[in-house]
């Protein structure tokens, strides 16, 4: 007999064909082993040795997340690869993922090792700063200045570090008034980079908070590393919130200072950076009242000379004389007035009395007085000549004093 076709696959599962635990499990299974062989980097959070087992397990963690896998390696891999491995370290293994159906859970399994040395960790940051730096997060424009005086300081550090004690000793004695919100964080292993930047969304969100700090102290590079990860430096550049690094001393130098706003050189600097000195601030305060004491001071003896130059004056020392001048100019110009009105006056009665003479001596009745008469007829005409007149002409005669009527009895 021929041997049966295989079979088709199996129907997709629903409530009244349901499939089995272990049908899922082999699926599960043949989806995880799909990935094959892959390249991992993280960072060592646990090594178990297991005596007389030849199996080592790891716990194999991500930087920037709170993320972990379980490794399994022979020990002659971990011994060939990375022999002198210890919790914390970065790695770098070539292994394949694989599902336990019996416990349900997921590890990898390495084949190589390689222990992530200092020099390849600075290359490696060399070329994040490069990227973060072509992405905009170094410039200079978009950081931001600190508030003069902060109301409330958020600090992120670690517990009953140096570092917390510097910052909240140093910041407290220039300005004691200050209020701090502090969250102690891991600064260095694998869970450090998570936690400090839950610690910051949660200092970024407090309305109270006007400035944030994230210090740590001295320490090695590797130590420094959790400082110079991506996910924290894109958290910080995302910040509304100005941020102040204080990571380590002057020398040290991770990613993290150049991304914030304000870089201290160590949490001590992060202090003079955060608040003024009061003691430097109550000096220049009272060099500036004295300063303007003395203006106010130089001002008033100005104007009290200028105000007593012009109470010198005569106008003010002596007002009435003022009022004398200006009286004694009046009656010099009424008096004026006054001659050159009878002057005029008396010019013109003289002009008056020459036309009146020149009138009389021209008038027809000084004529008259000589022993003239004017002669007219009844319709007024003056009789010029005899030969106006006709007999029987009724004439009028005006002398000096009255007048006659006369009959022309004759016209030749």
């Amino acid at each position: 007999m021929s041997e049966p076709e295989p079979s088709a696959a199996p129907p997709k599962s629903s409530p009244e064909e349901p499939w089995p635990v272990r049908v899922v499990s082999q699926k599960i299974g043949a989806w995880i082993a799909k990935l094959g062989w892959v390249w991992v980097d993280g960072q060592v959070a646990q090594i178990s040795r297991r005596p007389g087992s030849t199996v080592v397990f790891l716990t194999l963690r991500d930087p920037s997340a709170d993320l972990s896998l379980t490794v399994t390696a022979h020990r002659d891999v971990l011994d060939a690869g990375a022999p002198e491995l210890a919790e914390g370290a970065r790695v770098t293994l070539h292994a394949k993922p694989e599902f336990y159906p019996a416990r349900g859970s997921l590890s990898l399994r390495a084949d190589e090792i390689r222990q992530v040395g200092l020099g390849e960790l600075l290359a490696r940051l060399e070329r994040l700063k490069k990227l973060l730096g072509a992405e905009g997060l170094f410039a200079r424009e978009r950081k931001r200045r600190l508030p003069f005086l902060p109301q409330r300081i958020g600090l992120i550090t670690g517990r009953a570090s140096a570092a917390e004690r510097d910052v909240l000793m140093n910041t407290r004695r220039r300005w004691p008034s200050v209020d701090f919100r502090v969250i102690n964080v891991p600064v260095q292993g694998p869970t450090a980079v998570p936690q400090i930047i839950d610690a910051l969304k949660v200092l970024d969100n407090d309305e109270t908070i006007d400035v944030i700090v994230i210090a740590r102290g001295g320490g090695s590079v590797e130590d420094l590393l959790p400082f110079s990860d991506e996910a924290l430096c894109r958290a910080v550049f995302g910040a509304r919130t100005p941020v102040v690094s204080a990571i380590g001393h002057e020398t040290d130098a991770p990613l993290l200072d150049y991304v914030a706003d304000v870089r201290a050189s160590t949490p001590t600097d992060a202090a003079k950076r955060l608040v003024p000195d009061l003691g430097e601030e109550t000096q220049l305060i009272d060099v500036a009242r004295r300063r303007l004491e003395r203006a106010v001071l130089t001002l008033v003896e100005r104007e009290t000379h200028r105000i007593e130059a012009w109470r010198s004056r005569p106008s003010l020392s002596r007002p009435e004389l003022l009022v004398d001048q200006r009286a004694a100019d009046v009656t010099a110009l009424r008096d004026r007035a006054v001659r050159s009105l009878d002057h005029r006056l008396r010019r013109a009665d003289d002009d008056l009395r020459h036309t009146v003479a020149r009138l009389r001596a021209l008038s027809p009745a000084a004529t008259l007085q000589r022993g003239y008469a004017i002669v007219q007829r009844a319709d007024g005409h003056v009789v010029r000549a005899a030969g106006e007149a006709r007999a029987g002409d009724v004439l009028r005669l005006r002398l000096a004093e009255g007048e006659l009527r006369a009959a022309v009895e004759d016209d030749e």
